[in-house]
């Protein structure tokens, strides 16, 4: 079995969508009205971007105490050339820059209550 897709709710859509598709290759398949957009990847992954009008509720809801979604790396230049490309963007929050973090090296972000994690590939041999 394959994971093949998996929804966010964020306020901004549009916004979102343009972070996916702007640093991290992904290609829009539909945006609706700025309230929904599905986007998928070259690994047949589709990513949901759900608008928090949808949900008919003020807040933006919270995600668990350390859920996040990662990106690997193949190798730490690419982390850092992530985290260049990414400090050019308004209205990301970044906890630090690229370092060691558990097994590998990498860093954290938040695109509002979403946390975003920047990696090298902990579990690939020959790193």
């Amino acid at each position: 079995m394959v994971l093949n897709h998996i929804n966010l709710v964020v306020k901004d859509v549009d916004r979102a969508v343009y972070l996916f598709a702007h640093c991290f290759g992904f290609n829009l398949i539909v945006n609706r009205k700025s309230k929904m957009a599905v986007l998928e990847n070259n690994e047949n992954f589709a990513l949901v971007i759900w608008g928090q009008v949808l949900n008919k509720k003020e807040k933006l809801p919270e995600y668990p105490e350390n859920f996040h979604i990662g990106f690997y790396q193949q190798d730490q230049e690419s982390v850092w050339n992530i985290y260049r490309k990414l400090g050019q963007e308004e209205g990301l929050k970044f906890e630090t820059e690229p370092k060691l973090i558990r097994n590998t090296f990498g860093f954290y972000f938040y695109f509002e209550n979403l946390m975003i994690e920047i990696s090298v590939n902990p579990f690939k041999e020959n790193q």
